[in-house]
């Protein structure tokens, strides 16, 4: 938070400070090692959140993270990822943007949006209901920033499709999938044939656990 607020107080700014945090759960972590605490970030004016899907996409794009953000940055990853993906990962430098979603699949009949780990279990669902329903064609969307976030990416394929159901692994109390849909809701209502889903954990709170 003090990071944040460097350049609005004239102190310069936090440019290459990147923290890198593991999340998620991996089936045996309990209570301290199970959690994805993404949303608790993105609200901090001036704070950066990337959350890459695999090894490639996370060389990348803390490359940008250090070297060319002025910004300082949560960079968090999915530690079930550390051992799960296997990936060819170029030797040589490069940088990938920190603020652009990428399509990873393209589609005309529902929008997906995810990041991080739910992606592979996204893109399973989709091969398994494309084969199940032939012709359907499902678009899924890779966010790979959650602040700021490519509003238009999601907007202009949810326009396209009509449909939009945002996947995430941490509670769905007030989290990343909350303001997506709040998004396409102001930015592609009239386009919508059907409302907004969300697929994330439940929302526990501690007295019940």
């Amino acid at each position: 938070n003090e990071a944040a607020k460097f350049r609005f107080r004239g102190e310069g700014n936090c440019g290459g400070l990147v923290v890198r945090m593991p999340c998620g759960g991996v089936g045996h972590g309990a209570l301290y090692h199970s959690q994805s605490p993404e949303s608790l970030f993105t609200h901090i004016p001036g704070l950066r959140v990337v959350f890459p899907r695999s090894p490639s996409q996370a060389k990348g794009l803390l490359i940008s993270a250090i070297l060319e953000s002025n910004d300082p940055i949560i960079f968090m990853e999915p530690k079930i990822l550390y051992r799960a993906a296997v990936e060819y990962v170029p030797t040589e430098a490069y940088a990938l943007p920190l603020d652009k979603a990428e399509i990873l699949k393209p589609g005309k009949d529902v929008t997906v949006i995810s990041y991080g780990q739910p992606l592979y279990l996204c893109s399973a669902a989709i091969a398994a209901i494309e084969k199940e329903i032939k012709g359907a064609e499902i678009e899924l969307i890779d966010l790979r920033a959650l602040y700021p976030w490519d509003r238009e990416t999601v907007l202009e394929s949810v326009r396209k499709t009509g449909r939009a159901v945002v996947v995430h692994e941490s509670m769905i109390n007030a989290g990343v999938g909350a303001e997506v849909a709040a998004t396409i809701q102001e930015g592609a209502f009239l386009k919508l044939e059907a409302p907004v889903a969300r697929v994330a954990g439940w929302s526990t709170h501690p007295g019940l656990l």
